[in-house]
């Protein structure tokens, strides 16, 4: 996928007056790449517009205009952007109390290393976790993960022809695994550029 420049982001006042019908749009948009993974996690299938749309979304927040600035945004973000041959996703966990978030969390510290996205017939593709950020440590694991799956030709090419693609988690602390919707395979299908 093409990586986002200054000339696909709108200034900050022309943003304002097209975000809430933009708004709309990605949150729709956003429903058909997110996959529960249990009762606590969630993962955010990220392509060019749901990172488009975080980046005017942090652009409008810190009131950054300047061209310095808005490059720092894209060289922050378009990272998350798939390259083609891969799926990027924001993985996040959801305990809505802070003291359960906390104590849930210390006891997973590196489980983001062991969640996996799995083409029916084919190997377990285990997520590269937080490539250069530091989001975890030996005694705690963060509530958020930026997560990339590498698949092969014939991983992609099973998902094109209509082959199922499983997300989970292997680690004895948490097991997971769940068949990831048709509606969603057939929109994260899209972000293959192969």
């Amino acid at each position: 996928m093409n990586k986002l420049t200054r000339a696909d982001l709108q200034s900050l006042e022309r943003y304002a007056g097209e975000r809430t019908a933009f708004r709309a749009r990605v949150i729709a948009h956003k429903k058909a790449r997110c996959v529960a993974l249990g009762a606590h996690i969630s993962l955010l299938f990220e392509d060019r517009l749901t990172v488009q749309y975080q980046i005017q979304e942090m652009l409008r927040i810190e009131r950054i205009f300047e061209a310095a600035g808005i490059q720092e945004e894209l060289d922050a973000y378009n990272p998350l952007i798939p390259d083609g041959g891969n799926l990027k996703a924001t993985m996040l966990f959801e305990f809505p109390e802070a003291v359960e978030r906390a104590e849930r969390l210390s006891k997973l510290a590196g489980i983001e290393t062991r969640v996996y996205a799995e083409v029916d017939g084919h190997g377990r593709a285990f997520a590269h976790a937080d490539d250069g950020f530091d989001r975890s440590n030996e005694d705690r694991t963060s509530a958020v993960h930026f997560l990339r799956f590498e698949f092969t030709d014939d991983d992609i090419a099973a998902l094109k022809s209509g082959t199922a693609l499983s997300i989970g988690i292997d680690d004895l602390r948490m097991r997971e695994r769940v068949r990831v919707a048709d509606a969603v395979t057939a929109a994260l299908v899209s972000d293959f550029g192969r």
